[in-house]
């Protein structure tokens, strides 16, 4: 259940009252909205300073259309995400070096492309795989977005490098082994970047959702969702 609140205090307070009465709560701020999440199915809680109550019949209550009717852009430095319109994101799999990851920056801006990508840190099956150059990396990408103007996005698979990746990164992207690392998502949900949600191997769409609701349950309504090719 989700109750809309008129300000940053009343929405505290309301989460202390509910909890007071043996309900879990949590209070968000997310689309310039205070609201006080329960757990799908909580019994309604009467209290001063609600401006609305929304019972949604399904656990992915914050990313649900049930509720939010209207689709959310999400803002990738200066460009946007929006529903509709083709937004292409290009670049190495991996940043492997300087003269590589500028030469393919290039390419990507004079194809027409709205953001760079490029992994600092890449998962890989086998342990013996390059892994990416780490901050290295991170710093290339950062010395291309200023030769090209276009924005950058790049994984983060350890919750331990978030405070590096946020340094660098325009947008952050969860890879599809990580997308139910709920450590990880819980940690982007406070991060303050737009995260782009893989979805995992042979995970259901309504599992996908509930990852996306872990981000915005504790903070962060920037998701875009990828399906993996």
């Amino acid at each position: 259940m989700l109750y809309i609140v008129k300000g940053r205090e009343a929405g505290r307070s309301l989460k202390e009252y509910i909890e007071s009465q043996g309900i879990p709560a949590w209070y968000i701020e997310l689309w310039g909205q205070h609201i006080v999440a329960t757990p799908p199915g909580s019994r309604e809680v009467k209290a001063e300073g609600v401006e609305a109550v929304v019972d949604i019949k399904t656990e992915h209550q914050l990313v649900s259309r049930q509720w939010r009717r209207t689709p959310t852009p999400v803002k990738i430095g200066d460009r946007e995400v929006v529903e509709g319109k083709v937004f292409v994101i290009a670049g190495p799999c991996a940043v492997e070096g300087e003269e590589q990851i500028m030469t393919a920056a290039k390419a990507v801006k004079e194809a027409g492309a709205h953001a760079l990508r490029g992994g600092a840190f890449k998962p890989r099956t086998s342990p013996y795989t390059f892994q990416g150059l780490g901050e290295a990396g991170l710093r290339l990408l950062a010395k291309a977005r200023e030769a090209v103007g276009l924005p950058v996005v790049t994984e983060l698979m350890d919750p331990e490098d978030l405070s590096l990746v946020v340094k660098y990164a325009d947008a952050i992207q969860v890879g599809a082994r990580n997308m139910q690392n709920f450590t990880l998502l819980k940690k982007l949900g406070r991060a303050g970047k737009p995260v782009l949600l893989k979805r995992g191997f042979g995970n259901t769409v309504e599992e996908w959702l509930l990852s996306a609701e872990y981000v915005a349950l504790h903070g962060n309504g920037d998701i875009v969702l990828v399906e993996r090719g």
